[in-house]
């Protein structure tokens, strides 16, 4: 539990802001509501963002421990205050051409005509976002390189396509291109150009990761490669990582009530708990115990950007979102525990025989 105690402290600290917050709205009925809804955000949060805890801890688990209290520190105050708050307000102030002020007294006292504003830019959201998380699923499957493969040999023979030289990139373009005929004419160039960012943030991620933690052997590798030590390659490709994945949730926090500081504290405490349990799992040496955990979670990245690309057209509740995050996860780890009791079987009457 002591992984999870700043979490705890972060729960207490929210709550007693929303209630305070919610009692200076409406009393003490106010108070408890916004008790409430913070706590279902933040169950909300976890749930859309466990498969995002996951890949952070496959990242992590080489990293050194300066690294993981920067990623606890200065990286929850980047999660909470920059995606979480900051990153819809520039958002509504680009998309909208309004001062960052005045959005934010937008946000704070009109809290739906910010909402309309900022689901009106949805699309481009769901653009840049869905192509970032799909390089990151891409370039996961497509790795000739990779030894474990949970889809035994379908798997193993997308991964020889990794031989291909920037494959991850043309198949996300491709997407893209397919994915922008959902938005009208009239919205499909800015789409396209949000998806592009997408993907130029990823690449650019990946070159500040060659260029500052290249090794010595000087091997060229992908950005999962050589963000594995620590440095600020590494830190910021987590944090875009983080944003693809939080802004679904600010979005579907909407749906749920359209206080801006609400949903900044019930996503402030969602965040810290993926926070702690992605330090948990890198602590407790999990995703080595159960080697398709990572799979899971990999896959459950990529069917999101898939989700996230369909949004532009389609509704796709948060609740289908957050299950099917979960069934990838749930189903690798069961799949990690046969695999488990299958080597020590083998190993078992292989001792017996020696005997």
């Amino acid at each position: 539990m002591k992984h999870f105690r700043g979490s705890f402290l972060v729960t207490v600290i929210c709550l007693a802001l929303a209630g305070w917050w919610g009692y200076e709205q409406g009393g003490v009925s106010g108070a408890l509501t916004a008790i409430g809804i913070a706590t279902i955000l933040s169950v909300m949060e976890v749930s859309l963002s466990f498969d995002n805890a996951v890949v952070n801890a496959s990242v992590l688990k080489g990293w050194n421990e300066f690294w993981l209290k920067l990623f606890l520190g200065l990286g929850m105050i980047i999660a909470v205050f920059g995606m979480r708050l900051v990153f819809p307000i520039v958002i509504v102030a680009v998309a909208a051409d309004l001062g960052l002020t005045e959005v934010w007294n937008l946000a704070i006292n009109d809290p739906k005509s910010f909402s309309g504003h900022l689901t009106a830019h949805h699309a481009e959201v769901a653009a840049f976002g869905g192509m970032f998380l799909m390089l990151v699923f891409l370039n996961f499957l497509l790795d000739e390189e990779k030894e474990t493969h949970w889809l035994g040999n379908f798997e193993k023979k997308l991964g020889s396509f990794g031989k291909v030289s920037s494959i991850s990139v043309m198949l996300s373009l491709a997407a893209l291109l397919f994915a922008s005929t959902f938005v009208d004419a009239g919205q499909r160039l800015i789409v396209l150009v949000a998806g592009i960012y997408g993907i130029l943030v990823y690449v650019g991620v990946d070159m500040i990761s060659s260029l500052l933690e290249k090794s010595e052997s000087d091997e060229s590798s992908n950005v999962g490669d050589m963000v594995k030590t620590g440095g600020i390659g590494g830190f910021l490709y987590l944090e875009v990582l983080d944003a693809s994945f939080s802004f679904d949730g600010v979005i579907g926090a909407f749906a749920i009530t359209s206080d801006v500081v609400i949903i900044m504290l019930g996503l402030a405490i969602g965040a810290m708990f993926v926070r702690s349990m992605t330090v948990y799992l890198v602590k407790k040496g999990t995703l080595d115990e159960f080697v398709y955990l990572e799979h899971g979670a990999h896959y459950a990245i990529g069917i999101l950007a898939v989700i996230m690309l369909a949004s532009m057209k389609f509704h796709v509740p948060e609740l289908v979102t957050g299950l099917t995050g979960v069934a990838f996860i749930a189903a690798s780890l069961w799949s990690s525990i046969q695999y488990k009791k299958k080597h020590a079987a083998l190993e078992s009457h292989g001792a017996k025989e020696l005997a």
